[in-house]
């Protein structure tokens, strides 16, 4: 392997796709929320490699139940039982009352699994000639970059280049117009909504209208579907943000925390949808692997066993005053719920902050104007400390 920074960017460049812009930096080892450089310069992550490493890097239990998962079996495929995958599925089941779970390996693998489901769910109960294929998703929504989650992703900055875009997706901004269209509209089979819009800024969605959403999905025998790719597993302060809206998800999707840093997908469905698909009516190669589902077992053991989820709300409200405090009225508005931040500050752009907070040692992420904070769930208080410190310095290297 390469050693020196210039080496590995150098054959990042020629090797691999030019598809993502990287900050100026190559991460090769951590511990916690603190990652470190090829150098050994430390960094404090805020970012947790967009929400996945939601126990940070290199946790003991994590890391040594993934070791021996990937020294006992690796893989065996969906054509055989296995321990693990079961332990897991039964796991998720009890923390969120859902029946029964498909697993992919990402978030829109998840989606793309509840959006056949929504649409079987109508065929089976309507009849193909019922026509009943639409599925409503919100203006402003994220849910993947595959040809239909794309195609279900309500912003018109993303419906480019890859036509024809698969059909039956509408879009609706989160309000009164939305729901008449659920109550009008009887070709409508699904409605799609993440709680926080995390890819379109950090925007929590009104609880009034969440209510209403499930209401009239119930009425109309709707398949109501809540993405919960970025805000499951503990995120928002509890191990779904749909739990602090009082409303039962038909289908439920989780990825990113959920596998602590390993590739990992779910489709969780309620007493409506779990009898939906059969066999051969969906299906994933390395779904459910072994190793993936080790790590997502310590990933909940450590949540709800070891307290890490009951210390999440304290943590985003240490944080937000700690934000407060050091930044004043250069801040504009703090918004997320637990420790999914997103943060408008007056001043420089979202992406000049974040390439600043690589220069001062704190990786930032963002999202639209925003610099959005995705910490790892096990940051403590000194570290979040760190972490404000280093931003406070990118941000007043800007205004030089």
């Amino acid at each position: 392997m390469k050693n020196t920074f210039n080496e590995i960017k150098a054959q990042d460049k020629e090797y691999i796709m030019n598809t993502y812009g990287r900050f100026d930096v190559a991460f090769v080892g951590g511990k916690g929320a603190t990652l470190y450089n090829e150098e050994g310069k430390d960094f404090i992550d805020l970012g947790s490699g967009i929400g996945t490493s939601a126990l940070g890097a290199n946790d003991e239990k994590w890391s040594a139940a993934v070791s021996k998962q990937a020294k006992t079996l690796a893989h065996i495929s969906n054509l055989y039982y296995n321990p693990v995958t079961s332990a897991l599925a039964e796991k998720l089941c009890q923390a969120t009352g859902m029946k029964n779970v498909f697993f992919g390996n990402s978030g829109a693998e998840a989606n793309e699994c509840a959006v056949k489901i929504a649409r079987k769910y109508s065929f089976d109960k309507y009849g193909a000639d019922a026509n009943r294929n639409k599925i409503l998703t919100l203006r402003n929504s994220f849910h993947g970059r595959t040809v239909t989650t794309l195609a279900a992703t309500g912003q018109d900055v993303f419906h480019n280049y890859f036509f024809p875009f698969t059909e039956g997706f509408i879009f609706e901004e989160a309000g009164e117009e939305a729901l008449n269209v659920l109550k009008n509209d009887d070709k409508i089979c699904g409605v799609m909504m993440e709680m926080v819009q995390g890819e379109g800024g950090v925007f929590v969605l009104d609880k009034e209208f969440v209510s209403a959403v499930a209401k009239i999905a119930e009425e109309k025998d709707i398949v109501l579907i809540v993405d919960e790719v970025q805000t499951g597993v503990g995120r928002t302060g509890t191990f779904l943000a749909s739990q602090q809206y009082g409303i039962n998800p038909d289908v439920v999707t989780l990825a990113k925390g959920l596998g602590g840093g390993l590739p990992i997908g779910a489709a969780l469905c309620g007493e409506k949808t779990c009898k939906v698909l059969g066999a051969s009516d969906h299906g994933s190669t390395f779904g459910g692997n072994t190793v993936s589902c080790a790590g997502a077992l310590v990933v909940i053991e450590r949540l709800l066993d070891d307290g890490v989820l009951a210390s999440v709300s304290e943590k985003s409200e240490y944080l937000r005053g700690k934000l407060k405090e050091t930044f004043g009225d250069k801040i504009k508005e703090i918004r997320g719920l637990g420790l999914m931040l997103g943060i408008d500050f007056d001043g420089p752009t979202s992406k000049e902050i974040a390439a600043a907070g690589i220069a001062n040692g704190v990786a930032v992420l963002t999202a639209k104007s925003a610099v959005r904070l995705l910490p790892p769930l096990t940051i403590t208080k000194e570290e979040m400390d760190e972490g404000v410190a280093r931003l406070a310095k990118a941000i007043s290297s800007l205004e030089k």
